[in-house]
């Protein structure tokens, strides 16, 4: 006797009447998503960021970032829009957005049946080659009831990496803002520091020939000297903060080679004649914040996947084998068959493992997920305040330098001078009243350079990407166009 046995699962219709209706379209695109991250951060820098996928791509991206910096002296909006487009840690984080719609993709796709094939009675004697043949193919029932919710979930963790995408995007804008508010604040600091020095470098030379003379004792000409010699540490020390503040925003546009051949004005614009209103800034934040938004996303997805552990708690594997059965005999020469259907259906009895700890665990990540999300909101709230109290103290302290003290030591100055010429004052006086100037120009700049950075963290505030980081800030960007040589 001859036989032959095959079996094929009905099940193979299955994941017509129980799959999704969710698209992979747009999973499958090769920019995926991306164009909700250019709508989440457009609005808030201005820029325009690009996901480059290949070489084409690449050579326009770079013709453009040689066209951006061929002025070689850039602006803070330049600085920015070329770090956005040559990143390449930006471009990592595009490409785990990319990583996620894939996942995503994937999850739209019914899982493959089980396939297998055996051979039975090989070689017995005075028959075929086999007895009989069997094949089966198994689809997994619980796996296609729980394929839509596995969709949902998988589409909310893509929305949620499309907004960490932007949120990248964001934060290298905001740090490249700051990084340029910095390099040019510690520049101009720079030029007043060698101002001082060059006043000191002339008293601590007129105290050396008045000390010939015997004019000066030689307590005084040590106090000139050592005054001289600090400032000469202190112009060092500034000069190298500007030197590395200048590299961090090298790094941060993504510069290298002849490319870092380029400059930065020499000093900050002038305070703003008025401030921003942000009286509702707090419900900007709330509304508009993409860290808030990721967390209200973590907890859907969260909550979508507590649902599931709950659906499959005690069936955790659910598998139907479905076809038929052929047997031939062969008997006087005549060949004779029989079909008989065949269903078998495969489950795990939960004796031991009850799916109680799963489900607890389960609820203790929605527990998690609410408390983080509410966390958050208490502080975006916190941010947003302060943000604006920052930036409004700072303009305040900023604008009191440049209209209180500073005209004052002008004005000590110049009557200092006055008095020099009667005969009244002596040169020491002189030189130390310029001195005191030098020094509240200083603090006038770090003042400036202060309230520009926190007019800078009212994006981040509103949209995201770090607190301290900067963005914004089109008076900065005026100044530099009109401000002299640079570095």
């Amino acid at each position: 006797m001859t036989g032959f046995r095959s079996k094929m699962a009905a099940t193979l219709a299955l994941p017509l009447l129980l799959g999704g209706c969710v698209s992979a379209n747009e999973y499958a695109a090769n920019n995926a998503g991306f164009s909700s991250v250019e709508a989440n951060t457009t609005e808030a820098t201005g820029k325009q960021s690009v996901w480059v996928q290949n070489q084409q791509q690449a050579q326009v991206v770079s013709d453009r970032v040689k066209t951006l910096m061929a002025r070689k002296t850039i602006d803070v909006e330049t600085a920015v829009q070329v770090a956005l487009l040559n990143n390449k840690g930006l471009q990592a984080a595009y490409a785990d957005l990319g990583d996620s719609s894939a996942d995503a993709w994937q999850s739209t796709m019914l899982i493959n049946p089980t396939v297998s094939v055996g051979f039975n009675g090989m070689g017995a004697p005075g028959l075929e080659a086999f007895k009989s043949v069997e094949g089966m193919i198994a689809a997994n029932i619980l796996a296609l009831a729980t394929h839509k919710r596995n969709v949902e979930i998988a589409d909310t963790r893509f929305r949620q990496a499309q907004l960490n995408a932007a949120l990248r995007t964001l934060q290298l804008a905001a740090d490249t803002r700051r990084a340029w508010i910095n390099a040019v604040g510690s520049w101009e600091t720079v030029a007043q520091l060698n101002q001082a020095q060059a006043a000191a470098d002339a008293a601590s030379d007129l105290a050396g020939k008045l000390g010939e003379t015997g004019a000066m004792t030689k307590e005084a000409q040590a106090r000139e000297h050592v005054f001289y010699a600090e400032l000469t540490g202190q112009s060092a020390q500034a000069r190298l903060a500007a030197r590395l503040a200048k590299e961090e925003l090298t790094r941060l546009m993504g510069l290298w080679g002849a490319d870092i051949d380029y400059q930065v004005p020499n000093r900050l614009p002038q305070l703003p004649n008025g401030l921003m209103k942000r009286d509702l800034i707090e419900a900007e934040a709330l509304q508009r914040r993409v860290d808030l938004q990721m967390a209200k996303l973590d907890l859907e997805a969260t909550a979508k996947s507590y649902k599931l552990t709950e659906a499959t708690r005690y069936v955790t594997d659910l598998e139907i084998l479905a076809g038929f059965e052929t047997e031939r005999e062969v008997e006087d020469g005549d060949v004779k068959r029989e079909t008989t259907g065949q269903a078998e259906l495969e489950f795990v009895i939960p004796i031991f493992d009850t799916g109680k700890a799963r489900m607890r665990k389960a609820e203790l990540a929605y527990m998690r997920s609410a408390n983080l999300l509410a966390e958050k909101s208490v502080n975006v709230r916190s941010e947003a305040r302060s943000a604006y109290q920052a930036y409004r103290s700072n303009y305040d302290i900023a604008r009191h330098y440049r209209n209180s003290v500073v005209p004052l030591r002008t004005k000590i100055e110049e009557e200092s001078l006055l008095t020099y010429s009667g005969m009244i004052t002596n040169t020491f006086e002189l030189l130390a009243d310029s001195r005191e100037k030098i020094n509240s120009i200083i603090l006038a700049v770090n003042a400036k350079r202060e309230f520009w950075l926190a007019e800078a963290n009212l994006a981040p505030a509103i949209y995201g990407g770090g607190q301290g980081s900067a963005s914004g800030g089109s008076e900065v960007a005026a100044a530099a166009e009109s401000g002299g040589g640079g570095h």
